[in-house]
């Protein structure tokens, strides 16, 4: 039989025992976490990049191979390349790679369907994944941070953003309209991040987030802050490009700067009333002024007051309509639910 002194230590031990097996738990959980369960995937678009290619793989395979060595992620982490329609060798590397690195893998579009639409490709390809870093191919986002974005998801973010935190590599051009750009974006109601490209990390529950975004006018930067969930920054200096040309000429991205506006922002509609509201005022006004003119037989004659105002009033109305017209045209391509692309080549899922 036990006195009560047995039964004391009984249940002291079992404290013990209780507590040891709670800490065991939570050691093995975190272990667990940082462990070879997170399976991550670099989603890599390329356009026409034979030049850079082999460089871009070489790197990127060895700061995967560091993370594998450090228990970070899992063995079957992979490099998926996405070939963006490209007319040099860029898939015959990719393919020819992905034979002699197990870890390099890719997919090929049928022709050139874009930048965001490649991003959005490789996202889906790879939705198995626990996590996703997307990084452009020209290496010029350091990707000496990617060790640094998954410590942060395994601190518990999902979106981690990579943040520039100088553009001294920059045209003074492309630096103010940058700028410039950013202001607009959160001006007319845009959640984007500033100095923020489409290098960053999705855990899981944002890829599936993303994933239900169905629209076919894509402005990624400004998509990802919608999904919400908890989110950090990684800041990194951006490099010149090492080879090959940029795939983003002035025309590309007076294009983009569009797209992301009339994507997220019904501003320049609301700016339009505003113009007429403000044009009609100033008819009334001068009105006034020509009748009171009139009156004290001061009203002057004259073409130049006509053509002003009809070239005024035919400029804000034809900017008007330009600015109608890119909406309408939007509504248009999402009306007909075309496919965003076609995929030519998977060898993800071979």
């Amino acid at each position: 039989m036990f006195n009560s002194s047995d039964y004391r230590c009984f249940t002291k031990f079992f404290e013990f025992l209780s507590k040891k097996i709670r800490n065991f738990k939570v050691k093995y959980s975190e272990v667990w976490k940082m462990g070879k369960n997170i399976k991550l995937v670099i989603v890599i678009p390329a356009f026409n990049e034979e030049e850079m290619l082999n460089i871009t793989i070489e790197k990127i395979s060895g700061v995967v191979q560091g993370l594998i060595d450090a228990n970070k992620i899992a063995y079957d982490s992979k490099i998926l390349l996405v070939n963006d329609g490209s007319t040099d060798n860029t898939w015959q590397i990719i393919k020819d790679t992905s034979k002699i690195n197990e870890k390099v893998t890719g997919i090929s579009f049928s022709r050139n369907y874009g930048h965001q639409n490649a991003l959005l490709a490789g996202i889906q390809t790879a939705s198995d994944a626990d996590a996703i870093i997307s990084v452009d191919a020209d290496l010029q986002d350091d990707i000496n941070v990617i060790p640094d974005m998954v410590d942060a998801y395994l601190d518990g973010n999902e979106v981690v953003y990579g943040v520039r935190n100088n553009r001294d590599t920059d045209s003074f051009f492309k630096r103010t309209s940058a700028m410039m750009f950013y202001k607009l974006m959160n001006l007319f109601g845009a959640n984007t991040v500033q100095n923020h490209a489409d290098y960053r990390l999705l855990g899981r529950k944002a890829i599936n987030a993303l994933l239900q975004y169905k629209e076919r006018n894509l402005f990624l930067r400004g998509i990802v802050p919608q999904v919400g969930f908890k989110s950090t920054k990684v800041y990194y200096k951006r490099a010149e490009r090492v080879a090959g040309e940029s795939k983003y000429p002035l025309k590309k991205m007076i294009k983009f700067a569009m797209d992301g506006i009339t994507s997220f922002s019904t501003v320049p509609l609301r700016l339009i009333l505003w113009t007429g509201f403000m044009s009609v005022l100033i008819a009334i006004a001068l009105g006034i002024i020509t009748i009171v003119q009139h009156i004290n037989g001061a009203t002057l004659r004259g073409w130049s007051s006509i053509m002003l105002s009809i070239w005024f009033i035919g400029g804000v109305q034809l900017i008007s309509i330009g600015i109608i017209g890119e909406y309408l045209g939007k509504v248009f391509i999402e009306s007909k639910h075309r496919p965003l692309f076609q995929i030519d080549e998977n060898l993800y899922n071979d």
